[in-house]
């Protein structure tokens, strides 16, 4: 029996997506559930699974092409047939897993298959330059290291093994004298890479090209504006480390900063409701739920998973609702319901080392707020010069809906949250 497999329903408002990588090769045995590909929408990548055990039996679309909901994609031999084919499948598939190269087999074009088992390392992404130059000297592309995108190996990569004694695989060409001559003459200009190997063109996936356009869009629409604070981190940090083994006992995970700034936020919104509001054509939409949007840097891309009623959570449900968000966003794993209905982000440029920085606006949200890299500064304190951690605190607001003091004022009383937190415990 034949099984089609098409693309799925992908969300609210979401109707194309990028095929962007195939696990499984055709001929590849495979069970029910089992990932076979991955599509990238433009909030999030999602897996389709395999609605039957049996075989892949044909790829119709390739990575990185563009489709649309219910689109075949390929077919599914499903039942016996594939079943059978299992045990002489087992190790070939391992190869797309550890090597991500699912698609040179599922390629329409059969010549590129019998080029890299030339080289013995048919699993080994290389470019086409480095490939030539790798059946002339007889190398194993797989004693090189590539530094192209995803590990794949350039031609300079070869020509800097072969001067790093990367020869040891040329043996089987003794006679090829003159060719090491060849090969000196483009590494000749002070290790500089071939010119066809100094640029890379990659296609933009469908997430960068979606946060491309909503950072222009909100930069062009909203009237963005930002003010500063300072906060001093020493009462925080003291009662972090006072009480986080205990936290860590009791609940099972760590009292991180984020929950912290999390409540402190939700605290701040509630005095100040224009920073949770948004506008839907002429009117302001004013929000009475505190759905924060919590900033996580991926490999593919920044996206802001949402902990819905942050005002209702403990700091416990607070570090368990993030670190589970940030756990899906690193593998991917994120659905449309993770990404939706946020009305205020928060996002930590200090994981990455930042001092300052001015976030911009996720829309249709008025307000985000940035975190910073703590550093210890000498402070005037009652009069005396002291040490203290300090963090530097952005609010980047929209001022179509907010004024500057409903700004200044959620800042403040972020600042005095942290800088007395026991003020969040006792909703003062």
């Amino acid at each position: 029996m034949t099984v089609e497999i098409r693309v799925p329903a992908l969300g609210e408002s979401v109707t194309e997506a990028t095929v962007g990588q195939w696990f499984k090769s055709v001929g590849d045995a495979v069970e029910k559930d089992e990932p076979l590909l991955e599509l990238e929408t433009d909030k999030v990548t999602l897996e389709v699974n395999a609605a039957e055990s049996g075989r892949l039996d044909e790829i119709i679309v390739a990575e990185g092409e563009d489709v649309e909901v219910g689109a075949l994609l390929g077919h599914l031999a499903a039942g016996a047939g594939g079943a059978a084919s299992k045990p002489a499948k087992e190790e070939p598939k391992e190869e797309p897993k550890e090597k991500s190269e699912p698609t040179a087999k599922a390629s329409p074009e059969p010549e590129a298959e019998p080029e890299k088992p030339s080289s013995g390392s048919a699993a080994v992404d290389v470019l086409p330059a480095a490939q030539k130059l790798i059946d002339e000297k007889g190398l194993d592309a797989g004693q090189i290291t590539g530094t192209g995108k995803d590990g794949r190996i350039t031609k300079g990569d070869v020509l800097e093994a072969l001067e790093n004694g990367g020869k040891s695989a040329a043996a089987s060409t003794p006679k090829e004298a003159p060719k090491p001559a060849a090969a000196e003459a483009p590494a000749a200009p002070s290790g500089l890479r071939a010119e066809e190997d100094r640029e890379e063109r990659v296609k933009m996936s469908r997430l960068r090209k979606s946060i491309a356009a909503r950072l222009k869009d909100a930069q062009n629409t909203a009237a963005m504006l930002t003010t500063y604070n300072e906060v001093d981190m020493t009462a925080m940090l003291d009662l972090r480390s006072e009480y986080k083994d205990l936290f860590l006992k009791k609940h099972g995970v760590k009292l991180g900063f984020m929950s912290f700034f999390t409540k402190a936020c939700v605290a701040a919104l509630q005095e100040t409701p224009a920073v949770n509001a948004e506008i839907d054509g002429d009117d302001l939409v004013y929000k009475n739920y505190y759905n924060m949007g919590i900033a996580v840097g991926t490999d593919s891309g920044l996206v802001v998973p949402v902990l819905r009623d942050a005002d209702k959570l403990g700091f416990a449900d607070v570090e368990k609702g993030i670190a589970d968000l940030g756990k899906k966003a690193r593998d991917g794993k994120l659905s449309m319901a993770d990404m939706q209905g946020g009305t205020f982000t928060i996002t930590n440029g200090g994981v990455y080392g930042s001092l300052m920085s001015s976030p911009i606006l996720n829309p249709p949200q008025a307000g985000v707020l940035g975190m910073h890299k703590i550093q210890e500064r000498p402070m005037v304190v009652k009069g005396e010069i002291k040490i203290r951690p300090m963090m530097y605190l952005a609010l980047t607001y929209d001022h179509r809906i907010i004024d500057g003091k409903e700004a200044v004022t959620f800042l403040v009383r972020v600042k005095d949250a942290l800088e007395d937190p026991q003020r969040l415990l006792l909703d003062l």
